[in-house]
């Protein structure tokens, strides 16, 4: 089911600040994109396999605000790489755990991504994601 880690989220209220950060790390950018059925701007770092993701929001009513004003900035979300998103959802469910997303949905990278719900995951935001190479 789960091929790798693909990112980790950081949810950051100043974007630019936050990309600087990421740089005086060492740490190369990417890209940088809107993604407005979430709402919000991310910024991605890749590291070796796996990428950190800036996420931004663009509106007061995006996830990421809420997030934000919820708990602050920080780690917000983890996301793993699948072969097929449709059967992992599919197969979590089977399983238990529940899901936000029943459906894929687009997200960055022209990705498809759900999202499992944090009260089958340990209180962790855990996103699935299947990656169009």
């Amino acid at each position: 089911m789960i091929k790798n880690i693909s990112h980790i989220g950081i949810a950051v209220k100043d974007l630019d600040k936050a990309i600087e950060f990421y740089q005086k790390l060492g740490l190369e950018l990417e890209s940088t994109e809107v993604v407005e059925s979430q709402k919000v701007k991310v910024a991605f770092f890749p590291v070796n396999n796996t990428r950190i993701e800036l996420l931004s929001a663009t509106s007061e009513d995006s996830p990421i605000a809420k997030f934000i004003e919820k708990k602050g900035e920080g780690i917000q979300h983890i996301a793993f790489a699948v072969d097929n998103l449709p059967e992992s959802l599919k197969q979590s469910e089977e399983k238990g755990i529940v899901l936000i997303d029943k459906e894929p949905r687009p997200g960055a990278h022209n990705a498809q991504i759900a999202f499992l719900h944090p009260k089958s995951t340990g209180g962790v935001l855990v996103e699935l994601c299947e990656e169009k190479h």
